[in-house]
């Protein structure tokens, strides 16, 4: 029996001056999600819009930058793909299901699963157009199953569209020799707390101040170090710190690393602490958990999907700082082994781990067209 073919397509141009060997050094999921799906035995081609056509090979992966006009897109795009002849066409972004739908009325047999990557729901005004885009989808991806829920309470995808639960991505990351990571970066601490993460309110770093010094006085070789980049929150980061004794000396704001370097903290940490009220996936938490890192994060849907419910590491309510100091002494004292970690990675997380998911998914809506074609 032949693999199935997937079309992978991206509907984000590539910008005008980036020629086609950066864009897989500055859009590394370009090549990631489609690798991780080969990975499983699927044969991948990926369509990628772009202001000049080209076709490289790469990998094993037929990958075709389109250059087509606004004008009539979904038409030319068709006969691309009408060329390619995929069994299932899999779209990136909620956000494009407007051209998901043009595609489907000229490859009305073409099963279409589209993954979320981030996007908002639709204003309520503009929802009767969105839901008849929607419809064209045969199957949409989210990190978590939990995360369709704004949609569906909206009425958003039809009955018969199958939920799929798979992260965005993996990571490439792994664990290091921990002595080694600590002396290079100087990263110390019983436990030794890693944030690497934004500064703002989002992601709420006060709170996990908050909870780093109600641990302190259980913890007192606690050593919190953050890596971040954009820092709205940092003057008050430093302000909070300064004035309390259980933070001063125990916080260290690093600023914006280099992503080998944070890699190197990774592998130099005990604990992986987040403090996001949402996520689409959590990269850094993705990352932390190929490192071998157990995790203290918030009660969100994305982490309960990459911790498997709270099953390694442990969950904590977002803005509960309380409930985070409870949780870094509780992990502090039963932390899992980095190789547990890892081997939960392994099993879920990995691109192989992808891969089998999402040639899951494919199968399961090929069986949906089989069935109603039969």
């Amino acid at each position: 029996m032949p693999a199935v073919h997937v079309a992978q397509i991206n509907f984000l141009p590539v910008p005008a001056n980036l020629a086609s060997a950066d864009v897989f050094e500055q859009w590394p999921s370009l090549a990631d999600v489609a690798e991780a799906v080969a990975s499983a035995g699927t044969r991948v081609s990926v369509i990628q819009l772009a202001t000049r056509p080209e076709r490289v090979l790469r990998n094993g992966i037929d990958y075709r930058f389109v250059a087509v006009p606004d004008t009539h897109r979904a038409r030319h795009l068709a006969e691309v793909l009408d060329e390619i002849r995929p069994d299932v066409l899999h779209v990136h972004g909620l956000g494009f299901a407007a051209d998901a739908f043009a595609l489907a009325q000229h490859l009305p047999q073409l099963p279409i699963v589209i993954q979320d990557h981030a996007d908002r729901l639709p204003r309520w005004w503009r929802r009767p157009w969105w839901r008849r885009r929607y419809a064209a989808a045969a199957g949409i991806a989210f990190t978590a199953v939990d995360m369709a829920q704004p949609f569906t309470r909206a009425g958003l995808f039809a009955p018969q569209t199958r939920l799929f639960a798979i992260p965005e991505s993996s990571s490439r990351f792994t664990p290091g020799d921990r002595a080694r990571a600590r002396a290079e970066t100087g990263l110390h601490g019983d436990p030794c707390v890693l944030w690497v993460g934004h500064l703002n309110p989002g992601k709420d770093p006060l709170s996990v101040l908050d909870g780093v010094a109600g641990a302190a006085l259980r913890l007192p070789d606690l050593q919190l170090w953050c890596a971040f980049g954009n820092a709205p929150l940092l003057d008050v980061m430093q302000q909070r710190i300064a004035r309390d004794p259980r933070l001063a000396g125990r916080v260290h704001l690093l600023g914006k690393l280099a992503h080998a370097r944070v890699e190197t903290l990774m592998q130099a940490a005990d604990l992986f602490v987040a403090g996001s009220h949402a996520e689409s996936c959590g990269y850094a938490l993705l990352e932390a958990l190929a490192c071998g890192v157990a995790p203290v994060v918030t009660d969100i849907p994305a982490f309960r999907a990459l911790t498997d419910d709270g099953r390694v590491g442990r969950l904590w309510p977002c803005g509960d700082a309380a409930q985070l100091a409870e949780a870094l002494v509780d992990v502090a004292a039963n932390r899992p082994s980095p190789a547990q970690v890892r081997a939960h990675f392994d099993a879920t997380l990995s691109f192989a781990a992808l891969g089998r998911r999402w040639a899951d998914a494919y199968a399961q809506v090929l069986d949906d067209r089989r069935r109603r074609a039969g």
